[in-house]
């Protein structure tokens, strides 16, 4: 145990040498090293940021502290993580676009926040899959892939529930995780996110095509320089060391080619659909100026996501640590202070997949079918729902949109080559479970969605589709709604599968 000389906290990790509150150089209990006075202001929460002394502190922890790098085991994919604090309340950061978990800490605006983060909390850090440390990995990463990873660290850590803390790209995936798992989630809390990255007319703040082909083109001619450095983090721009900072962590992240698939992937993401999903206590902190995501799109995903609380914060910087870190990180340290407890968890969002069979009237024909299926959604990892049904019919839900549609490709497939036809439907939403019992308006919108499928066919809403951008699976638009329409769906795809459009 080692207790602060100015400010008397104590704490657990022998490894640390300075008080994260008051700088001063930290003494064992009984006192066998003297007291040195270091910069108190440059790590205090309420005092204006002092960038100078700031960096001085950063540097002198930095240099003597930084957290051991481990993996966890993801699939077959290996998770490079940190943790460092001893706080009350584990919280995972959910990095931008690309990361590198340990050159990280050589930038001191960087090794700041971090260390201010892990000031009243158990911080746990991690790269995502094919970015920093991780494995690289030859296909792209799906949202369920990454939420996948955060499962693998937290387990690794021992962290049952943990505040799920994401910015910028990271808050998709940390939106859609605190919607599928809030049984895992404490609280969400962004900063600087979006709900869609390219222009829609019902979505306008976000940027149209010709300005994202610009950013390809960017990555494309100038990777290993300080690629976009003027829009996300203007106060620093023109600091040369920090340029030359950010353009080796952008290479030292991942390379030009992954980084330009990357952000071909985030464009195609759409988390609109999840917003009234999410139910567990929400922060979200968006730069009024900020140049790269309008805080109109901070204001859109605050007002879609119930109960959520949103700051909006002086500055024009987009990178969480440029600026002014003391409004974020207060701001952070105030949200988690006031959590009152885990909270009930009754609804989770969750894919829903409706087996229907055709044709099968009898019920020699229908068990065959039913037991393909329900031997399918098991291999797929998901869960035959205990429903009040008909009998020509099956559901399963998902906790990735993804592997839904590969199960109901696979039921297709399977009770094709048995000699039965069946048409299947999926849809992404709320569900309400008890026990073995799930219902809810996802289970009815499938069944629904899955007469307007021909035999032979698997149909898909738009909530579902949007998510699963980086998997490799394509659909064909089918404009076959109802003529009223159905509540929550706007869009209907058709799915293919490897032998091709799911229908005769």
């Amino acid at each position: 145990m080692k207790t602060c000389p100015q400010c008397q906290r104590s704490y657990r990790d022998e490894s640390l040498k300075f008080c994260r509150d008051d700088g001063a150089l930290l003494v064992k209990a009984a006192g066998d090293e003297a007291p040195t006075q270091m910069i108190g202001s440059a790590l205090s929460p309420t005092a204006p940021m002092d960038t100078t002394a700031l960096q001085s502190v950063a540097e002198r922890v930095t240099a003597d502290v930084r957290p051991e790098t481990r993996y966890a085991k993801s699939g077959d994919v290996n998770i490079a993580y940190q943790v460092l604090g001893d706080g009350p309340i584990d919280l995972v950061y959910v990095p931008g676009w690309v990361s590198h978990i340990e050159y990280g800490w050589e930038q001191p605006l960087v090794a700041q926040f971090f260390r201010r983060l892990a000031s009243f909390s158990r911080l746990i850090l991690f790269d995502k899959r094919g970015t920093g440390l991780s494995d690289q990995t030859s296909d792209l990463p799906t949202l369920e892939q990454r939420m996948d990873d955060v499962r693998a660290v937290m387990e690794a850590v021992g962290s049952e529930r943990a505040a799920v803390f994401g910015m910028s790209e990271g808050g998709n995936m940390a939106m859609l995780f605190a919607a599928t798992y809030p049984e895992r989630t404490l609280a969400l809390i962004t900063f600087g996110v979006f709900a869609k990255r390219v222009w829609d007319p019902d979505y306008p703040w976000a940027p149209n095509s010709e300005a994202r082909q610009q950013f390809y083109d960017a990555i494309e001619k100038e990777w290993g320089g300080p690629v976009g450095i003027e829009s996300i983090a203007p106060s620093v721009s023109h600091d040369r060391e920090f340029r030359d900072w950010w353009g080796t962590y952008q290479r030292r992240s991942t390379s030009p080619g992954a980084a330009l698939a990357l952000a071909r992937m985030n464009t195609l993401i759409d988390v609109r659909d999840v917003l009234p999903a999410i139910r567990v206590p929400t922060l979200v902190m968006h730069r009024i100026d900020d140049r790269d995501a309008s805080i109109e799109e901070g204001r859109y995903v605050a007002a879609r996501i119930p109960g959520a609380k949103l700051i909006e914060l002086a500055g024009e910087d987009h990178l969480i640590y440029a600026g002014d870190q003391d409004s974020v990180l207060t701001s952070v340290e105030t949200f988690l202070a006031g959590l009152e407890g885990p909270h009930e968890i009754d609804t989770v969002l969750a894919t829903v997949l409706w087996v229907e069979a055709d044709g099968a009237k009898s019920s020699n024909a229908l068990e065959p079918i039913l037991a393909i299926a329900r031997r399918e959604a098991e291999w797929f990892k998901g869960r035959v729902a205990d429903v009040e049904r008909d009998r020509n019919g099956l559901a399963a839900i998902f906790d990735g949109p993804a592997r839904a549609i590969r199960c109901a490709c696979a039921v297709s497939r399977a009770t094709t080559q048995a000699g039965f036809q069946t048409r299947a439907a999926l849809h992404t939403g709320l569900c309400e479970i008890s026990g073995s019992r799930v219902s809810g308006i996802a289970l009815d919108l499938a069944r629904q969605l899955a007469g307007c499928a021909d035999e032979g066919e698997i149909v898909v809403s738009n909530s579902t589709r949007d998510l699963v951008s980086g998997s490799g699976l394509t659909f064909q638009s089918k404009d076959s709604l109802p003529s009223g329409g159905l509540a929550g769906v706007a869009e209907l795809y058709l799915v293919q599968c490897e032998s091709g459009f799911m229908h005769r």
